[in-house]
């Protein structure tokens, strides 16, 4: 008799109730909010990291750049005098899709991102990152 009882029961009791399954995704949705708050800033440091490591590499190709033509290119030709040369294939976009500023400094080349606003200044994500300011890190 306990059988039927508990055979009665579980037939009721298949599926889940509209309040479970809310309850559910509520859960679902809570986490799913905890994970993009802790992922958010590392996603901002990853495009930082790029652009560092970018402004490294255009450095490299600038000083292959310097040993093949005896000069640093001039400000008006930019980084393009580095794909002219064959130094570079291509240029890359920074992070943030725009393109990295070159300054040639009294012989000294500079190369920039204006970080993730595109303007010159500003602070955090919108920082300007710079081979200077790598070389001042170093």
């Amino acid at each position: 008799m306990n059988r039927n009882k508990s055979r009665q029961h579980r037939r009721h009791r298949r599926g889940m109730t509209l309040i479970e399954i809310m309850v559910v995704i509520t859960i679902l949705g809570l986490i799913a909010a905890a994970v993009g708050v802790a992922v958010m800033p590392m996603l901002g440091e990853a495009k930082e990291d790029r652009a560092s490591l970018d402004i490294k590499n255009i450095e490299t190709a600038l000083k292959l750049h310097y040993t093949k033509t005896g000069r640093f290119p001039d400000t008006s030709a930019g980084l393009g005098a580095l794909v002219e040369s064959r130094v570079l294939e291509q240029l890359p976009k920074d992070p943030w899709q725009n393109d990295y500023v070159y300054l040639n400094e009294g012989g000294r080349p500079v190369v920039l991102s204006y970080g993730a606003d595109g303007a010159a200044g500003g602070e955090d994500e919108n920082a300007d990152i710079s081979s200077s300011a790598q070389a001042h890190k170093s």
